[in-house]
């Protein structure tokens, strides 16, 4: 590992400042879980590392708003969302999610903005988010902007954030009346990275979907939203018939990519497995009240 530049910015319009480079090689840097076994393996070689560790205590702050939504600073680390009351409370399929992503010295160090910029199609964060309707604030040279987490993702390793920009925040709206799930298949250890996850998120009334929203990740290139498997349930009985119309839409409708963990068939056949079991789960569970 060659050497870099480490600075600490005491502000976040400072971090901004050092960060509006046409040097590719400056990166912002927070848990660094990721970035760090770029580094080793060589992928990616540093001139200058920006960590955002002193911007401000606020940007790692987990709060509800009135309406029953949730704000989650940026630099809040994963092991905040897994155990934060709040976050239990208003969507607890965060918390449950977090249980099984990496292993718990990763989720002490990791944070939000961190695992969302990353752009890394296998983690289980975004797909989660995405079907609870989040987004993400976002802060640059050219001042602020809201995306929503299905948007931020523009290819492989790749969002849209631009030169300078970083997540301030993530912004989930109420949740109730929302029943919401997740799962993934791994096909190895349990804390390696998914062949498949899938997050829904149902809400029902008098025994029938009135909106849904379905997202699959890890088996495609980038996350994705099943807009046809959502109308198969929009308008249908939260029953199992509704159910497997829905899979075999999700099924004809997802782009799987092949990989070291299934070819694009398997995952295909995975889709529909965990789909429907996320969608029992869901109904299962029971809306946020």
């Amino acid at each position: 590992m060659r050497g870099f530049e480490l600075v600490h910015p005491g502000s976040l319009a400072d971090a901004i400042g050092l960060l509006d480079t046409d040097d590719d090689t400056v990166r912002p840097f927070s848990g660094g879980t990721a970035l760090m076994l770029m580094m080793k393996t060589g992928v990616f070689r540093p001139s200058r590392l920006v960590h955002l560790g002193r911007i401000g205590d606020a940007y790692s702050e987990i709060t509800a708003s009135p309406a029953g939504g949730l704000r989650i600073g940026a630099m809040a680390t994963l092991s905040a969302l897994e155990h934060s009351p709040e976050v239990i409370r208003v969507a607890p399929v965060v918390a449950r999610a977090m249980t099984r992503l990496a292993n718990v010295r990763v989720r002490n160090v990791a944070c939000v903005g961190g695992n969302l910029a990353h752009g890394d199609p296998h983690m289980d964060l975004p797909p989660v988010l995405a079907a609870l309707g989040g987004s993400v604030s976002v802060a640059g040279p050219q001042g602020t902007r809201d995306v929503a987490v299905e948007k931020l993702f523009s290819g492989y390793y790749e969002t849209v954030l631009g030169r300078g920009e970083l997540i301030t925040d993530v912004v989930l709206p109420s949740q109730r009346g929302w029943s919401s799930a997740y799962l993934k298949c791994t096909t190895r250890s349990a804390d390696d990275w998914p062949a498949l996850g899938v997050a829904v998120s149902l809400r029902i009334e008098g025994g029938a979907i009135s909106e849904a929203r379905v997202v699959v990740s890890a088996a495609t290139e980038i996350l994705t939203r099943l807009t046809t498997a959502e109308s198969a349930l929009t308008g249908a009985a939260a029953d199992e018939s509704t159910f497997a119309r829905a899979c075999e839409a999700a099924a004809a409708e997802a782009e799987m990519v092949e990989d070291a963990r299934g070819s694009a068939d398997y995952k295909t056949q995975l889709l529909r497995v965990y789909l429907r079991r996320a969608l029992t789960q869901a109904v299962q569970d029971g809306a946020v009240s």
